[in-house]
């Protein structure tokens, strides 16, 4: 079977890796030169809009991916016309514009801090009148680790801030006053079956994550389980999701889906029995979906701007390494190392030998 992958970045990558030992192979389609995805796959270089080369995809594969939100919903609608492709345009449609997002889980009683669609300075000036300061205003679409935001902190802060991030459509939302950050993957086959991953712990900085440990039992767990079913089953969904919650006042506050393989599922290549990237392979071609369990326990950072010496890497126990083969940049997701242990304790130890080494 070949997959076709809109998208070749370290997501693509990992879905390669992943789908090339159950004989899957893949052709990506990416406008960037350098897409770190093209080393294990067919790569088509080209806009994501260009239909030519889209349908040369479409000609080449049993069926279709992606890898992220950025890709236009028309893009998958153009290619369901002569390929398989999941998830669907609606759900991508949906999941990549937050107004869209937020009013899904809404009708959904799912619930989310208070929100506005804001198309002009005034709207927003209007809406901070209603909703109350702190709160932040995000991009509807393409924003992601932290871009396309701004926390409005006072009146000044809002001032302008709607031409600061392009006067284009955006959306603000109450500030939430959290006490932890988790987020469910969740991935569901062509059947309609339906399977959970442990709700994982997360740790942000400037709007990337940075951390991510897998829970044991959390009291929330049935509860995000509960939320997310409710989103795939309206979305029709096919492959993985992850479903992003503010942890408030002992309950869920959504946050955001994404309609993809996720970066804070990345501790499931070592630490579950089937990883996120084989079960959205798995999800996608009809296969039986593999198991969500836990094998021990476990945790993901990440490597941002650059990747500590290989070597000083894999010398820590119990760790991981996956390298993207990006060029390094400031800001850029390049690399993350998994840990898998058998205790929390000696997890938590080794979290913080990796973290020494980032640090340093």
């Amino acid at each position: 079977m070949k997959i076709g992958v809109i998208g070749g970045g370290q997501l693509g990558r990992m879905l390669a890796l992943a789908g090339t030992p159950l004989g899957m192979n893949f052709a990506f389609l990416d406008p960037a030169p350098d897409a770190c995805a093209a080393a294990l796959g067919e790569h088509l270089r080209a806009d994501y809009g260009d239909q030519d080369h889209l349908r040369q995809l479409a000609d080449e594969v049993d069926l279709v991916t992606f890898e992220f939100e950025s890709v236009p919903a028309e893009t998958v609608a153009f290619l369901s016309q002569f390929v398989p492709v999941y998830p669907s345009a609606e759900a991508l449609r949906i999941a990549r514009d937050r107004w869209f997002e937020k009013s899904m889980f809404k009708d959904l009683g799912i619930p989310t801090p208070a929100f506005a669609d804001i198309q002009s300075q005034a709207d927003l000036d209007a809406a901070v009148a209603s909703i109350g300061l702190p709160a932040v205003l995000k991009t509807r679409t393409l924003g992601y680790d932290g871009k396309g935001q701004k926390v409005l902190r006072t009146q000044a802060d809002v001032v302008d801030t709607f031409a600061e991030l392009g006067s284009v459509p955006c959306l603000l939302e109450g500030f939430v006053p959290f006490t932890g950050e988790v987020s469910l993957i969740a991935v569901r086959a062509r059947d309609g079956e339906t399977r959970f991953y442990p709700l994982v712990h997360n740790t942000h900085d400037s709007g990337i994550l940075r951390l991510s440990v897998a829970s044991e039992d959390h009291m929330l767990q049935g509860l995000a389980e509960d939320y997310a079913g409710r989103v795939l089953k309206q979305l029709d969904y096919v492959g993985v999701l992850a479903f992003e919650f503010f942890e408030v006042d002992g309950g869920l506050k959504a946050n955001e889906i994404a309609p993809r393989v996720h970066n804070s599922g990345h501790w499931t290549i070592e630490g579950a029995e089937c990883s996120q990237f084989e079960n959205h392979l798995r999800a996608v071609a009809g296969l039986p979906l593999g198991s969500t369990a836990k094998v021990g326990e476990s945790a993901m950072l990440n490597f941002i701007g650059e990747v500590p010496a290989v070597d000083q890497v894999v010398a820590i126990d119990d760790c991981h390494l996956h390298h993207y083969g990006k060029a390094f940049k400031v800001g850029r997701k390049v690399g993350h190392a998994t840990l898998r242990c058998d205790d929390m304790a000696t997890l938590e130890q080794k979290i913080q030998q990796v973290e020494a080494l980032i640090a340093g």
